[in-house]
């Protein structure tokens, strides 16, 4: 889907256009009226033929006058009517059209979105659809009242913040490609796509609104309690006893990561088990220890992993929903430190990555692997040659030949082989930044929870097998043959026939398919930024 300005986008119905039958009144308090009694008495569903009453198009200036702090939807608004030849949308002939209830409620129920956003004239749509209330729009600010309502409700859910603030908190990753003007033939003919539409959001961002929910319900139980920390323990091991893993045993079930409390303050093999999955949905590796640092990640208040769901529920609404219906792609999630290679919506291939320090992060963009690098030189920046290089070649003459490196045209290379850099092979998805996946000798560090070591590209630990499945159906490699080219201590370079999507994220909370939520360390501490912009300090 391409993003397109929508003053410049044409309107045009999927299904049902709306008829109104009713005659404009000459008397703006008969409008009124006449208003009041649609909003009290007379809320139908659209009809399949298109309103016969046009207002006049002055009125849009006039009501922007009035309404100023809807001004940011004016454009969009005028599109909406020129393509409608300035006739009313909102009515059939019976009053408002059921949908604009619908879509009051929606809007007056932002919060089960994950957004804290008031409609700016909220008290003047109250008078339209609430008995109690007294309605002081005419027919025709009401109708234009409703179509920026619907434009607010579309930015705040659909839409998210502006991509200028998104590019800000250094998310590069193309956003969604909408017309969010087009979509409201689509949800006035079926209403129904204002819970949950798949053309328009990013499917995970559904399973977190239901987490968002479940945890909203904990959180008006009171939530959970803090566990204590006996500063003397180093750690629970099975078959302890203590009042903590009591208070564990309680805390794991309020989450839903044990089933059953029974109570018990032994660390029994049911309890074993439910803390090393309570681990690997927070980034640990599962073991039968229970440390502080597990007990210091569930004493975080569910006030906190309700604002995490949030913020990544934000981060869902600039994904477009093409992005998980792709045939194959390969997605990077930086602070899960996980890769995965998806085809045909199912992983076929996962490995643990390392991604950039806070000081040289991973950058968060998409790119076409293209390339694929065996027995590759590394090419040292420039920073790298200035800091460690020509320090530790004024100390050893024989520096370069040490670290089997060389010069080549003013520039320093490591040479090929298994204690090269780059280890054995290298992934090349063409960028500005440089960035590209590759093997490493070190292969230690994978086993650490938190892998945030590398200069900014993207270490894999199974680089081997990744080739493996990426050339999987080209028939001018076998696995025998990645091996030998891998082993060559020659730099090959091979063009893959079909290039694959590379998508490098960041979302510290994820749903995954068995219905879980995971959540991740924020390793460049992006969460709170963005949750300022969302529902401030």
């Amino acid at each position: 889907m391409k993003i397109q300005s929508m003053t410049k986008i044409p309107l045009s119905f999927f299904g049902v256009i709306l008829v109104l039958t009713l005659a404009l009144e000459a008397c703006s308090s008969k409008e009124k009226k006449n208003a009041k009694t649609a909003g009290d008495n007379h809320l139908r569903g659209a009809i399949n033929q298109h309103s016969n009453l046009p207002f006049d198009s002055n009125l849009l200036i006039t009501f922007y006058q009035s309404y100023p702090a809807l001004n940011k939807y004016r454009k969009n608004v005028m599109g909406v009517y020129r393509q409608h030849h300035y006739n009313h949308i909102w009515y059939d002939k019976r009053g408002v059209v059921e949908f604009g209830q619908t879509l009051y409620n929606k809007v007056n129920g932002l919060m089960v979105e994950g957004v804290s956003s008031k409609f700016p004239y909220q008290e003047k749509i109250d008078g339209v659809f609430d008995n109690e209330k007294e309605n002081t729009l005419s027919r025709t600010e009401t109708e234009l009242m409703l179509t920026n309502m619907y434009l607010f409700y579309a930015e705040k859910v659909y839409k998210g913040i502006s991509e200028d603030s998104t590019k800000a908190i250094g998310w590069l990753l193309p956003r969604k490609q909408v017309s969010y003007i087009a979509l409201l033939d689509s949800v006035m003919s079926d209403p129904e796509l204002l819970g949950r539409n798949d053309s328009v959001l990013f499917g995970q961002y559904y399973k977190l609104k239901d987490v968002l929910h479940r945890y909203r319900e904990i959180e008006k139980k009171g939530g959970w309690n803090s566990i204590v920390i006996d500063p003397k323990v180093k750690s629970y091991k099975p078959g302890d006893t203590a009042i903590a893993i009591r208070q564990i045993r309680q805390r794991l079930f309020i989450s839903g990561d044990i089933k059953h409390n029974n109570k018990s303050n032994k660390y029994d093999p049911e309890l074993v088990e439910a803390m090393q999955k309570y681990q690997m949905h927070n980034g640990y590796n599962p073991v039968p220890l229970i440390l502080p640092k597990h007990i210091r990640e569930m004493n975080i208040p569910i006030g906190e992993r309700i604002k995490k769901i949030i913020v990544n529920m934000e981060r869902c609404r600039w994904i477009s929903p093409e992005f998980a219906n792709a045939k194959e792609y390969i997605d990077v999630n930086i602070p899960s430190f996980k890769l995965n290679l998806i085809r045909n919506g199912k992983s076929e291939f996962e490995s643990s990555v390392i991604v950039g320090k806070n000081v040289t992060k991973t950058v968060i963009f998409s790119g076409m692997l293209s390339y694929i690098v065996f027995s590759p030189y590394w090419n040292l920046p420039v920073s790298i040659i200035k800091k460690e290089v020509k320090p530790g070649m004024a100390k050893n003459k024989h520096y370069l030949e040490s670290h089997n490196m060389e010069w080549n045209n003013g520039q320093v290379r490591q040479k090929p082989g298994k204690n090269n850099s780059l280890g054995l092979i290298k992934f090349i998805f063409p960028n500005s930044d440089d960035i590209y996946m590759h093997d490493t000798p070190a292969k230690s560090l994978f086993a650490k929870e938190s892998r945030a070591f590398s200069h900014g590209c993207i270490r894999v630990e199974k680089p081997r097998d990744l080739a493996v499945e990426v050339l999987k159906d080209d028939p001018n490699w076998t696995p025998e043959k990645i091996d030998a080219a891998m082993h060559a201590g020659k730099e090959s370079t091979y063009s893959l026939k079909n290039k694959i999507p590379v998508y490098i994220g960041y979302l510290t909370a994820w749903v995954d398919p068995q219905g879980e939520i995971n959540f991740y360390e924020d390793v460049y501490e992006m969460d709170e930024r963005l949750a300022e912009l969302l529902i401030g300090k």
